[in-house]
């Protein structure tokens, strides 16, 4: 319990570090709110370990945008009849 009487849940900020992933891939990664760069210690660097909802958004922006770049470089799409 903390000084409020509350139970931990273990999401608290002092349990969380900063994403990998993101700080990788995001160009703007720096800009973030600091809080908008933490996972929850004990999960990997996933979109869902973000601890709000806006470092969430950002990591799958960051995610469909390697995906994009990967798809472009690798492989020219096949053209339908």
């Amino acid at each position: 319990m903390d000084r409020f009487h509350r139970d931990s849940r273990g999401q608290d900020t002092r349990n969380g570090r900063v994403c990998q992933f993101c700080s990788r891939m995001d160009p703007e990664f720096a800009s973030r709110k600091p809080v908008d760069r933490l996972v929850q210690s004990k999960l990997d660097d996933i979109a869902s370990a973000h601890l709000t909802e806006d470092g969430y958004v950002r990591h799958r922006i960051a995610e469909l945008t390697k995906m994009r770049a990967f798809h472009v470089q690798g492989t020219d799409l096949q053209k339908s009849a």
